[in-house]
């Protein structure tokens, strides 16, 4: 952070002493209003909901050997019950107690790998288009003739007369009055 800060004091200080054209921009306004944005969040939910789907199909299976669990209990505290079928009955809670352990690790195991796999979907779709916005602002920069764009975030201090992320917006086909009046709208909120 130290030698972004030191980075982006040097060339703004050089911009006054070497004419270089400086820009900055809100990313997360440009990834917010991204043509993807709303594609990738919609996938994300369904994908999380499917997941949510399989684990409380998993957990339903764990409620049914607990309800075995809990009939056999019942039938072995029965008192006309014969001694050989305590035995058969206690054998079958010791089984249906290792389904049960099992299906609990196997449900934990499921969320995990759910959480890390959604994890891993979000970074992927996070990197495609963080990666299509550079692309994005490179090609405004270079068509503009700007010598540094820079997250608005990044920089303690600039001018509004710096921000182009109207024209970036623009030129991604957004509207910014209306991409402005969203975010507005979203920070109510």
């Amino acid at each position: 952070m130290k030698k972004l800060l030191t980075a982006t004091f040097a060339a703004l200080a050089l911009s006054a002493s070497a004419g270089l054209k400086i820009g900055t921009v809100d990313m997360m306004l440009l990834v917010r209003n991204h043509p993807n944005y709303e594609t990738n969040r919609n996938l994300l939910k369904d994908t999380e909901k499917d997941y949510q789907k399989e684990l409380d199909e998993m957990q339903g299976v764990l409620s049914d050997i607990q309800d075995e669990g809990k009939a056999l209990a019942d039938e072995l505290k029965n008192p006309m019950l014969a001694e050989a079928a305590k035995k058969t009955a206690e054998k079958k809670i010791m089984d249906v107690q290792q389904r049960y352990v099992r299906q609990q690790q196997e449900l934990r195991k499921k969320a995990m790998n759910n959480q890390e796999e959604l994890s891993k979907l979000e970074a992927r779709l996070l990197k495609g288009q963080a990666d299509d916005l550079k692309k994005r602002i490179a090609k405004f920069a270079a068509d503009n003739d700007y010598d540094l764009v820079v997250d608005a975030a990044a920089a303690i201090y600039h001018k509004d007369s710096l921000d182009v992320t109207d024209a970036v917006l623009k030129e991604m086909g957004v509207d910014p009055k209306a991409a402005r009046a969203k975010e507005s709208a979203n920070e109510g909120k």
